[in-house]
C-alpha cells in the first residue's frame, strides 16, 4: 500500500486530501458519515475576528456544472470559536486548520493571534479574497501589495503553519502567490471561487440577494487546475489545490499539476462522504501503478 503522508511546511498530513472552508462546517457535522481522523486535513469555516451576520437569503443558486455563493462568511466570531467551538474539535485525530478572514491586516493579525494560542490547531488558512474596507472594497488578494500587507501583518504575530487561499480574479495569479511566499507564507492554496452572477428572467432580477456570488463546483476545475500548474512552476513553497475536484482522478490530476495536497469542497454537499472515497481512490490508483509513494506523482506533468 503506497504511503500517502505529505508536509506543507511543518504541517505533516496523514494523506493529501483536506476540506475546503465552509463546506465542511467544523467537521462534527461530517462525523455521521465518514471518520474524521481518515482525512488529511480539515478546514473550518470561515472565522473573523468580530461576529458577522452574513448576507441576506437567498444566498445559494445552482449552475449548470456548479454552484453560486454569497453567504458573507456567517460566523460568531474568533472568541466564541476559541471558547465553544475548540473544545468540541481539538481532541479529533487530524489537523484542524482554521480559515481567516478579515476587512483590513490588523483585523487579520489579531484573529490569528488568538487562534495562536491554541494548542492543537497547528495552522490557519487566510482567506485574503475579502474586500479592504480602506480601499473602497477591492479585494485584499487582487493586488500584490494587498497581499503583502496581509500576510506581513500576520505573519509578524502568528507562528505556526500559514497557509494562503489565493484568489483567482487577477491578471496573473503566480504573482500574487510570489509575494505572499516572499512575506512569509509556508504555503498558499487555491483557487478560491470565481465570480459569477445568475438572472432569474420572469423576475428579471438576480437570484443571489446581492447580484454575484462565488462560482465553484465542476465548472471551474479547467481554470483551478492551470492556476495550480502556474503557482506550482513559481513557488518553491508546497501548493494546495482545489475547485471542482469530484472525484480520486480530478484530485490526481492536480497532484501531478504541483499540488501536494488537495482541498474538496462543493462535492461534500452532493456526497458527505467523498473525502474518505477520494483518499481511497488515490492509494488504489498509486498501487494498480506501481508507486511506492503518492510524492511519486506530485508535479509529474512531462
Amino acid at each position: 500500500m503506497a504511503d500517502l503522508s505529505v508536509n506543507i511546511g511543518r504541517l505533516s498530513l496523514k494523506n493529501p486530501v483536506m476540506t475546503a472552508s465552509g463546506t465542511f462546517g467544523y467537521g462534527l457535522e461530517f462525523a455521521d458519515f465518514v471518520p474524521l481522523d481518515g482525512i488529511g486535513g480539515i478546514i473550518v469555516k470561515g472565522t473573523t475576528l468580530n461576529p458577522r451576520e452574513g448576507n441576506d437569503y437567498p444566498r445559494m443558486a445552482e449552475t449548470p456544472s456548479g454552484m453560486l455563493n454569497c453567504v458573507g462568511l456567517q460566523n460568531k466570531g474568533v472568541d466564541y470559536f476559541c471558547k465553544h467551538i475548540y473544545p468540541q474539535i481539538k481532541d479529533i485525530d487530524t489537523n484542524m486548520i482554521v480559515n481567516v478572514s478579515g476587512s483590513s491586516p490588523e483585523d487579520y493579525a489579531e484573529c490569528a493571534a488568538r487562534i495562536d494560542t491554541l494548542d492543537q490547531i497547528p495552522a490557519i488558512e487566510l482567506n485574503i479574497s475579502c474586500p479592504n474596507v480602506k480601499e473602497g472594497g477591492m479585494a485584499f488578494g487582487v493586488t500584490c501589495a494587498g497581499a503583502e500587507s496581509v500576510v506581513k501583518a500576520v505573519r509578524e504575530r502568528y507562528h505556526k503553519t500559514l497557509i494562503v487561499k489565493l484568489s483567482p480574479n487577477v491578471t496573473n495569479i503566480a504573482d500574487i502567490a510570489l509575494a505572499c511566499e516572499a512575506q512569509g507564507a509556508d504555503s498558499v492554496s487555491l483557487i478560491n471561487t470565481l465570480m459569477g452572477m445568475a438572472i432569474d428572467i420572469e423576475k428579471r432580477r438576480t437570484v443571489l440577494s446581492i447580484n454575484t456570488g462565488g462560482l465553484s463546483g465542476p465548472a471551474v476545475k479547467p481554470v483551478a487546475l492551470r492556476m495550480v500548474w502556474q503557482v506550482a512552476k513559481a513557488v518553491k513553497i508546497p501548493v494546495v489545490g482545489l475547485g471542482g475536484i469530484m472525484n480520486a482522478r480530478d484530485a490526481i490530476e492536480f497532484l501531478m499539476a504541483g499540488a501536494t495536497a488537495i482541498e474538496i469542497g462543493t462535492a461534500n454537499f452532493i456526497d458527505p462522504s467523498v473525502t474518505i472515497k477520494v483518499r481511497d481512490g488515490i492509494s488504489d490508483w498509486l498501487d494498480q501503478h506501481g508507486c511506492q509513494s503518492v510524492s511519486e506523482i506530485i508535479g509529474c506533468l512531462r
